[in-house]
């Protein structure tokens, strides 16, 4: 991990200053949006940083957001891990 954000304007702040490869994205950020964080990460020059959507609710909860947003995917926080990630990755 290299860096963390509380609010959007946080987080596209480190991702311009970091330069991460991936950025896990909270869905619900306090009183922001995190798909509204993935689609301004898109829009940026921090588009070359493979975006994954994570969270405590369930992703039937949040299906066709998720399937709208552009990010390589889902993973719940209870199943958050290196080999998740990796396994993301390789299936997108």
């Amino acid at each position: 991990m290299v860096g963390t954000a509380s609010s959007i304007a946080d987080a596209l702040g480190q991702a311009r200053q970091l330069r991460p490869d991936i950025i896990l994205v909270d869905i619900v950020l306090d009183r922001e949006s995190g798909f509204d964080l993935a689609r301004q990460l898109a829009e940026t020059e921090s588009a070359g940083a493979t975006v994954i959507l994570i969270s405590t609710h369930a992703e039937a909860d949040f299906a066709d957001l998720i399937d709208e947003a552009p990010a390589a995917g889902f993973v719940p926080k209870s199943q958050l891990s290196a080999r998740t990630i990796q396994q993301l990755l390789g299936a997108s």
